[in-house]
């Protein structure tokens, strides 16, 4: 077995523009199965950019990532969900007239095997199915003690249920690999140590690799277990979060704070 396929995640030599202004520039780092990722770095340092290409929304211009030992350049995000990268964006990507549970039951789409016309006449396979998904997420809702919210509608949810919902859905599928884009975004101290408190369950008792993009360096420093540093595009650290808090080049070009302030 190589040590690529020892790994998550190898991201090589990954570059992307957008018309002739470089978001992504020759970037490398490597994932290992089991391990939080948090990728930091100024708005515009290209963080959004890489998730987008790990699930198929960009192709890069250059460059590839190998995900569990398969090199991959241009996938669809249907594609990348099926190869096991779950994905929960920066902004709430929920349907908001919808249930809980009926949210998070899209999360299973592509694991959909009755046909359109199936479902539409509500033909034996497409009722079967739809048992089985129904189960499947409100056990998945357990996981989140969600369950006594399943047929509410989710614009009646406080923002910080409605991120657990979220998380809920990319995690149905039953993913890898997860990829979560600002997810403590717009909450208060509390509802952050809460979600922290479940992405770290998560990895640990489902064995999950979660790679996060998040902006408050407290809940990096204690959640992560190997930190990117994103400076225009470019790689400008990567290591440990001890090292990364320690790096002079990360505190002077991004953090531009006192080292207290990194321990706080």
């Amino acid at each position: 077995m190589t040590a690529a396929a020892l790994s998550a995640l190898d991201v090589k030599n990954i570059s992307l523009s957008f018309k002739g202004v470089k978001a992504i520039s020759e970037l490398s780092f490597r994932v290992e199965k089991g391990e939080i990722c948090a990728l930091i770095g100024p708005n515009g340092a290209g963080k959004s950019s890489l998730l987008n290409i790990l699930n198929g929304v960009y192709a890069p211009d250059s460059g590839e990532f190998i995900f569990e030992g398969e090199p991959l350049r241009d996938i669809h995000p249907l594609e990348a969900a099926r190869r096991g990268i779950g994905r929960c964006f920066q902004n709430n990507a929920l349907f908001s007239g919808m249930s809980v549970i009926d949210n998070v039951i899209v999360g299973l789409s592509r694991h959909a095997r009755a046909s359109l016309i199936e479902e539409a006449l509500g033909l034996p396979r497409a009722r079967v199915q739809a048992r089985e998904f129904r189960a499947r997420a409100l056990e998945t809702l357990k996981l989140f003690d969600l369950e006594r919210h399943a047929e509410v509608i989710v614009r009646a949810l406080p923002y910080g249920v409605q991120k657990k919902v979220e998380l809920a859905r990319a995690l149905v599928g039953g993913p890898r690999l997860l990829l979560l884009d600002e997810p403590l975004a717009g909450m208060n101290a509390e509802e952050k140590q809460e979600i922290a408190a479940i992405i770290a369950r998560l990895n640990r008792d489902l064995k999950l690799t979660i790679i996060l993009i998040e902006h408050d360096l407290g809940i990096v420093l204690k959640l992560a277990d190997h930190v990117v540093v994103l400076d225009y595009g470019k790689k400008l650290a990567d290591g440990p979060p001890d090292a990364i808090r320690d790096n002079p080049d990360v505190i002077a070009a991004y953090i531009g704070a006192p080292h207290g302030e990194l321990a706080a």
